[in-house]
């Protein structure tokens, strides 16, 4: 099953994107001449429940579908960072809020077919708001609240679209006993 890798080289390298180019030789013997391979730094995001048992949760514009997204706290993984300094660090800069407790709930892939990162879950608890918001010069970034059950009705009218997210949030009221599986 494995692809033999046979050339490959950058075609572009920013901080957040780098795209490869590669050849491949398929176990078949077929050869492929381009397969193109997003390469992203690691990401975080937190289901982040407030001491009264609030999700907070954000809005932005996201200008890949030109909309005002409502998502989970979360973004990349600073070099060197640990994951959960990493999410402790997003929930801060984006909510101005720190959690009592954290907890690993998994890793999920954005396209295993053409990305090469993960997005990494954490359910944090007991969250308190310290601090205004350090966001960065191209973030503009609304910090909402909502119940759980805010949050399903969400969930079953499809007005949460960014799909590694609502991933997180079904993992997170899996652990919550909230859905069955």
């Amino acid at each position: 099953m494995q692809w033999k890798v046979l050339e490959s080289e950058y075609l572009f390298k920013k901080d957040w994107l780098t795209i490869r180019k590669e050849k491949c030789e398929l176990p078949n013997g077929a050869i492929t001449e381009a397969y193109y391979i997003l390469e992203y730094p690691e990401w975080v995001s937190a289901f982040a429940l407030t001491e009264e048992n609030k999700l907070i949760m954000v809005r932005q514009w996201r200008h890949g579908l030109g909309v005002i997204s409502t998502e989970l706290p979360g973004g990349v993984i600073d070099k060197n960072e640990s994951l959960e300094d990493g999410i402790k660090r997003e929930l801060k800069e984006e909510t101005g809020y720190e959690f009592n407790k954290f907890e690993y709930m998994g890793k999920i892939s954005p396209n295993p077919a053409t990305s090469n990162n993960y997005m990494h879950m954490f359910f944090a608890t007991g969250g308190k708001k310290v601090a205004e918001q350090q966001l960065d010069e191209t973030e503009d970034v609304e910090v909402v609240t909502f119940s759980i059950e805010e949050v399903k009705k969400m969930i079953k009218e499809n007005k949460i679209v960014q799909a590694l997210h609502v991933a997180t949030i079904l993992y997170a009221f899996a652990k919550m006993k909230e859905i069955n599986y």
